[in-house]
């Protein structure tokens, strides 16, 4: 009788040992395919919907009716407990070494969101959060470095953008011949994001003696033309056409009453489209 008491006991104790480690093994297996999703690239396409339009007094942040509020505090963000109603835009930014991107996307994302700054070989990640018309909009930028290596990051950086921003210096005209390559190159990649053409360091340009800047400005309307793409001269120093930029992209994106109006005057920021 014995016998068999300690038979079963042991037996009882087997079986939850072998329990014990396929429990074990399941959590092991569970926590990496919980990483595994986590850090996975592909994810399905985003759905955008259109937002509606709505009467607001301007004001310093707003789309024409329609009113944006950039870097919410924590205290609004609380009223959303997931992401569920975030909207994730990605922003591809392109073009030769020492053209001012980086300055260019730290000045809209602004000093408040620098600590979520990532820095990987080749390329520079930051993120900036808007609340439009209630909904919460997140871009997404990817500043991809501009010397020969980081072309093997164009694919990446560009797959799924919905907007893909070709930068050049305007007191370069080597940076701004080079767009013509860093453009076919995204293009293999992505043949629906909104192009957009951006010259920086406007307030070096316009030092410049007015027939060069005039050659400037044919050369990059021409080009600008060629790409379909909207062009713009910024300033990430005096923040010239930076926020605007943004704006502009929301406002395609979402069919928003907000127009850019054309300027080509000379000695002031070049818009044309």
């Amino acid at each position: 009788m014995k016998l068999q008491l300690s038979r079963k006991i042991v037996h009882v104790n087997f079986r939850w040992c072998i329990l014990d480690r396929v429990s074990i093994i399941r959590g092991f297996f569970r926590f990496i395919w919980d990483r595994l999703l986590a850090c996975s690239i592909g994810k399905p396409a985003a759905r955008y919907r259109r937002l509606p339009s709505g009467a607001f007094s301007p004001p310093p942040e707003v789309l024409e009716g329609v009113m944006v509020v950039d870097n919410p505090t924590s205290t609004s963000c609380n009223v959303y407990e997931t992401d569920a109603d975030l909207v994730s835009l990605k922003i591809s930014l392109l073009g030769d070494c020492q053209i001012g991107k980086t300055s260019f996307m730290s000045k809209y994302v602004g000093d408040e969101q620098e600590d979520r700054y990532l820095q990987m070989a080749g390329v520079n990640l930051m993120d900036k959060t808007l609340i439009v018309q209630g909904a919460r909009i997140s871009f997404s930028i990817w500043d991809v470095g501009g010397d020969q290596s980081s072309i093997d990051h164009v694919p990446i950086a560009c797959k799924d953008a919905v907007a893909i921003l070709f930068m050049f210096d305007l007191t370069s005209r080597c940076t701004l011949n080079s767009v013509i390559g860093w453009y076919s190159q995204a293009r293999k990649w992505n043949q629906t994001a909104i192009p957009i053409l951006i010259g920086t360091k406007f307030d070096d340009f316009v030092r410049l003696p007015p027939d060069l800047q005039w050659t400037i400005i044919t050369q990059a309307r021409a080009y600008a033309k060629a790409m379909k793409a909207t062009l713009f001269f910024s300033s990430a120093t005096h923040n010239i056409n930076v926020n605007k930029i943004f704006k502009f992209i929301l406002a395609k994106l979402f069919n928003l009453p907000w127009k850019v109006e054309r300027n080509l005057n000379i000695g002031e920021p070049i818009i044309d489209y």
